[in-house]
Parts: C-alpha cells; structure tokens; sequence
C-alpha cells in the first residue's frame, strides 16, 4: 500500500504541474473515496490543495465525518451550502408529469451538476484542477453522474476497485467509522450505492477481477455497462 499510495501522489503532482497548474480542488463528501482521494492529493501539494464540503439537503453526519477528515489530515476546507441554488432552479425549472422515480433522478443529478459547477468555479480562481473521487467499480458500470461527478480533470483511483479504496484507506488513516459506512452519494434520505445499483461491491469487484460471477449478477452487471457506455466516451461526432 505504501507504494500505491506514492505512485499515485507522484501522478497526481505530475498531471497537475504538466497541465501548467498549481494545485487541486475536489468535493470531500464525508464518503471513502473522497477522503482518500483528499489525503493522496494533500501528500502531492501540502499548500495547494483545497476541499470543497459542498452540502445539498445532505445529512449532518456527511459533513462532520467530511470535517473529520480534513481535521486530522490538516486539509483547507470551504464549506459551499448549495441548499438554495438547488431549491431555486427546482422551482424555476419546468414541471412534467412523468415517472415520479425520473423526478428523483432529474433532481440528483442536479445536485451532483451543481457541485461540478462550484469545483470549477474555484478551479479556475485558483488555477487549480478539478480532482475526481470515483473508482474503477463505478466507472465500470457507470454508477457517476455525467457531468457531473463524472466532470473532473483527473480521476486518481480510477484504476482501482473499490476493495482495493478500502485497503489503501486503512493505510492511509482514515477513520474507521468511515470506511465502514454504507457507502452512499447521500442524493436522498436512506440512498446507498448499493441499493440504487442492485449488487453489492464485493460482488462487482470480485467480476471486475476475475470475471466470475453467476448468470443473473452477470447478466445485471453488463447491462449496466453497456447502458452506460455512453458515459464513458467523449461525445460522438459524425465521420464525414
């Protein structure tokens, strides 16, 4: 883990310094991802990083474990309540009378567009990137909203799955309490990754690795690839 951890902060330093930048901003959720990610990112510039704690009708316990980790790791914080810009622009925004369930969806995805927003907004202040806190479980089957959390410069742990965030979260000395909560994108009251996606990580993972798994989880876990598939690209463009 020690040399994982180092490999990835020399990336993190190289991609920012390469891009003519001096620093990294991410959104620091109170989740393991993106602590981990904020612990990695403030080895590679101990003076230049900055987590955004970006709370959007999120629960209390989202933005102390997010403090938490900025506490002991010494990591600059601004706290951006996005509570009434996502009210406003609901209220202002069209009504349909479609699915009740595309409504919940319409409306996290918001709130994970809106967070991209501010990132960049003070990314472009700063002269800093825009730091990503997915991983390879997600990315896989598209569990990230585009243009959203998906709209970053660099993803860190995007080659790793999410075992493997945990291990290195161990390592790195994140609070255990964190690392053992359901993992969640805190987009609704009772919102877990796990239940939205319908399998569990260990489950993913264990596919993602050696490709075993039964006919149904199979089956479950390449429809949400290929139904996402389109996240992964760059917009298509014709050829002629």
């Amino acid at each position: 883990m020690e040399e994982l951890a180092n490999k990835l902060v020399d990336w993190i330093r190289e991609q920012v310094l390469s891009a003519g930048c001096g620093g990294v901003t991410l959104g620091l959720s109170g989740g393991i991802d993106s602590s981990v990610v904020a612990v990695l990112c403030k080895r590679a510039f101990p003076n230049n990083t900055l987590a955004l704690i970006l709370p959007c009708h999120s629960s209390e316990r989202d933005i102390e474990d997010a403090n938490s980790v900025a506490t002991r790791f010494l990591i600059p914080t601004r706290l951006i309540p996005l509570d009434d810009v996502f009210d406003s622009l609901v209220e202002i925004f069209p009504k349909f009378r479609d699915d009740p369930g595309k409504g919940v969806i319409a409306e996290a995805n918001l709130k994970v567009r809106l967070r991209m927003v501010t990132l960049y907004y003070i990314a472009n202040h700063l002269g800093y990137l825009v730091v990503g806190t997915g991983n390879r479980s997600e990315l896989a089957v598209g569990y990230f909203t585009k243009y959203g959390d998906g709209g970053v410069d660099i993803i860190p742990l995007g080659n790793l799955v999410k075992s493997q965030v945990r291990e290195l979260a161990y390592y790195l000395g994140i609070p255990k309490e964190l690392i053992q909560k359901p993992p969640s994108a805190g987009l609704w009251t009772g919102q877990t990754d796990e239940g939205e996606m319908g399998i569990t990580y260990e489950e993913l993972d264990r596919y993602i690795i050696t490709g075993q798994a039964g006919e149904e989880l199979k089956k479950r876990i390449e429809e949400l690839s290929e139904g996402s598939a389109h996240k992964r690209l760059t917009p298509p463009i014709p050829p002629f």
